[in-house]
């Protein structure tokens, strides 16, 4: 946007052309999405703590969480704001991918924002039933195939995804309906993952930002032809713009870790893990990235198989043996190794470790062809 407002001035004030490069832009968009934190999260924080907004923990937790009971919550808010206005001012607001993860994103914010609303607000147990989410999960996956499949802006690969460690190797689903199955499966599987993994101070907003880095670096050489032409992987035209947008989420999740590194100050409810879920998986689609999303994200799913194996363990066992049994101490798996006494600092940096194990070796993957 701002590069549009200022074009007629930089005829007359030559450094007003580096708002033409990707990077000057991205780098700006970091720096205002870390300002925006900066300023806006004490705000939040405070208003949140005013109108008593906090966290219910269950007794689905350990028992170490109970004493954050009352913890503001919803501080996805900030994240939002802090992706979506530098995204806006700096990116070209007239691409049609820019557009996508920006709605995406927004739009399961608010049914994140309502779901924390029925919890912390009304009390009510649960908060919004999972159903609805999924359906909500489904519109937006419906809505991102239409306007890829009506833009055609991959020509033959449009109903296709790109398989990493395989050179020019895609899987083409041929028909729009299977597509769009698809597309709705990466984005609600995404957003559920990230919304699973928020259990511990800093742990999804770390993990958000690793792998924003990484696609971050797949945008900018996705959008450009001679890179993409080296690196021998497909040339999206509007790609780059998405390094914006990266960027600055980015930025938003760092700025949310100063608030919400152990001990929290705020947590980011499901307005924060819904939404952020939402728009790393909407990115991986948009570039293409899918299966490589498996190994961007590979906490995420790590997080969500050990969900899904502790209840068909329950289920098996106690069909076979007429008592339950546990696979872990307690699922998602950060919380099986609190309970074998490890600090939860300790449980978020090793995570934070693997999660960087997993975007070097996603980055791999253009080389290793």
């Amino acid at each position: 946007m701002l590069s549009e407002i200022l074009e007629p001035f930089k005829e007359y004030f030559s450094f007003l052309n580096l708002f033409e490069y990707i990077t000057f832009r991205a780098g700006a968009s970091a720096i205002l999405s870390l300002l925006i934190s900066f300023i806006f999260g004490p705000v939040i924080v405070r208003k949140l703590t005013e109108l008593q907004i906090g966290e219910s923990i269950g007794d689905h937790g350990p028992e170490s969480h109970h004493k954050k009971q009352g913890t503001p919550t919803m501080g996805g808010v900030l994240i939002i704001l802090a992706t979506i206005i530098p995204t806006l001012l700096f990116a070209d607001t007239s691409n049609l991918f820019i557009r996508i993860i920006c709605f995406s994103m927004v739009w399961m914010g608010c049914i994140g924002f309502y779901d924390d609303y029925l919890k912390s607000v009304k009390k009510k147990k649960g908060g919004l039933k999972g159903r609805y989410k999924l359906i909500a999960q489904s519109l937006l996956g419906i809505f991102i195939s239409f306007l890829i499949i009506q833009s055609n802006v991959y020509g033959e690969y449009t109903l296709s995804t790109f398989v990493p460690f395989l050179k020019n190797a895609s899987i083409n689903f041929y028909y729009p309906l299977i597509y769009a199955s698809f597309v709705i499966l990466v984005v609600s599987a995404t957003s559920n993952a990230v919304n699973l993994t928020d259990g511990l101070d800093g742990l999804a907003a770390g993990l958000l930002a690793i792998s924003m880095t990484v696609f971050g670096v797949i945008s900018y050489i996705s959008g450009r032809v001679d890179f993409s032409d080296y690196l021998n992987i497909a040339y999206i035209p509007l790609a780059s713009e998405l390094t914006i947008f990266a960027a600055a989420f980015f930025g938003g999740c760092l700025g949310f870790l100063w608030f919400n590194a152990k001990p929290a100050l705020i947590f980011m409810g499901d307005v924060g893990s819904l939404s952020s879920g939402a728009a790393l998986g909407t990115l991986a689609i948009l570039l293409k990235k899918e299966v490589l999303l498996i190994i961007v994200g590979g906490v995420f799913v790590i997080e969500t198989l050990s969900v899904i194996l502790q209840v068909v363990y329950h289920r098996w066992t106690k069909k076979k043996y007429g008592t339950p049994k546990k696979l872990f101490l307690m699922a998602p798996i950060h919380h099986h190794f609190e309970l074998k006494g490890w600090p939860e600092s300790r449980v978020v940096v090793r995570f934070w470790l693997i999660g960087i194990l997993f975007a070097l070796l996603s980055l791999t993957t253009f080389k290793i062809r």
